[in-house]
């Protein structure tokens, strides 16, 4: 039988779906699970996109551009305006999802055993793409005791080699729902041009930044032209998860120009995706406000009900729509599978993802969870209760 390759080998699973089976295996005994584990929205999609997939005036669903429509680039060019990024078509590539910006970043950027440094805990599936890519994470520990906030630059230049080729961040965080300010961005800015390194930022949250907290992106850095990559999606934005329709925004030429060739490899984003995300940012301000709102008042709503569970900890996140959760249990891993497979309260369980895929340090995030708040507040209520009840039966709790 043939071997499979050591890049399939060593591709991490994604700790926010691997317990699938345990909890379609709840849902077959009739038990309701409250998915808290991914960011999937339940918030309507704009009716405007919706109408433009419908009403779609075409005889043919053809190839668009390999960088993407230009009408939607054009629109995207003033949807950035708005937040102060002065950018042109050129400098945009549409890409399937904000996945493939991610690996057509890695790709243009950097060279197999190059290494990048990524503040964690990170979005699980960043050790996925660079494990694709032969790229090597240095992670720099972001302590949930200091609110998950940069780590000292020093520690950044510790960790700096010949190898090192670049700094990737998430703001607002995912997991941690951390929003980086002007004082620490301006601090990577400068070990950034310091060391002539890449910039990478994904800034797919960045309308989700609550308590009058503002959104800063790379692209507002003054001096890092050739240096910021920018990450893009409207997934969360527009509840658009399923379109797959994602950007990678530089106004480095070279950087573009190379996407190009991945991209016309893959010959073109996908069309219907194109449409509506298009449409999209045809929505009327009163549904990015409805969104917003939403938001708020459920982050509202779980972080105060989690910290009143004895034991729990939880962060209150600035931006995003995720909180990193410290629960009294000595395995997150152990107990996210037991709340499902071997849990319920009132024929209910909750489905959440184990902090130690947020890591690559081993032992980190043993315990904690990732929760995202994507589910309407009735439902936040129920599954805060249903996480009391598993933590007071757990045979694994700690000691308190």
């Amino acid at each position: 039988m043939p071997s499979i390759s050591k890049r399939g080998v060593d591709m991490p699973p994604s700790p926010i779906r691997k317990l699938v089976p345990i909890a379609d295996e709840a849902k077959a005994r009739g038990v309701k699970v409250y998915h808290l584990n991914i960011g999937q929205p339940d918030i309507h999609t704009p009716e405007v996109a919706i109408d433009a997939v419908k009403n779609i005036d075409r005889n043919i669903l053809e190839y668009s551009h390999s960088a993407g429509l230009l009408e939607y680039r054009k629109k995207l060019t003033q949807y950035y305006k708005k937040f102060g990024i002065d950018i042109n078509t050129d400098d945009i590539m549409v890409t399937t999802g904000g996945s493939e910006a991610f690996m057509f970043a890695f790709f243009c950027c950097f060279n197999p055993g190059d290494e990048i440094i990524i503040p964690e805990p990170f979005y699980a599936n960043y050790s996925g793409f660079a494990t694709a890519t032969g790229i090597n994470i240095k992670p720099i520990t972001s302590k949930f005791e200091d609110g998950f906030s940069l780590p000292p630059i020093e520690e950044f230049e510790k960790l700096i080699t010949s190898k090192t080729k670049g700094i990737f961040i998430c703001n607002p965080n995912n997991p941690t729902g951390y929003l980086y300010s002007q004082e620490e961005l301006n601090q990577l800015r400068e070990i950034v041009l310091k060391n002539d390194l890449y910039l990478l930022s994904d800034e797919v949250y960045r309308e989700f930044c609550y308590d009058d907290y503002d959104h800063i992106s790379a692209l507002n850095l003054e001096g890092l032209e050739d240096n910021v990559v920018l990450i893009d999606s409207v997934s969360k934005r527009y509840s658009e998860c399923g379109i797959r329709i994602g950007a990678l925004v530089s106004r480095n030429k070279q950087v573009i120009a190379s996407a190009m060739k991945f991209a016309q490899a893959r010959l073109s984003p996908p069309l219907l995706g194109q449409i509506a995300a298009c449409a999209s940012l045809e929505a009327a301000d009163d549904y990015s406000e409805m969104v917003y709102n939403e938001y708020l008042g459920r982050r509202n709503v779980l972080v105060e009900g989690l910290n009143k569970i004895p034991g729990v900890r939880s962060l209150v996140p600035k931006g995003a729509f995720y909180t990193m959760t410290k629960l009294p249990v000595e395995d997150s891993d152990h107990f996210c599978q037991w709340i499902l497979g071997e849990f319920q309260y009132e024929n209910q369980t909750v489905m959440m993802a184990p902090g130690s895929g947020f890591y690559s340090s081993r032992y980190l995030g043993k315990d904690e969870v990732r929760i995202a708040y994507v589910l309407n507040e009735d439902d936040l209520k129920k599954a805060l209760i249903v996480i009391e009840k598993a933590l007071e039966a757990y045979p694994g709790k700690k000691t308190l």
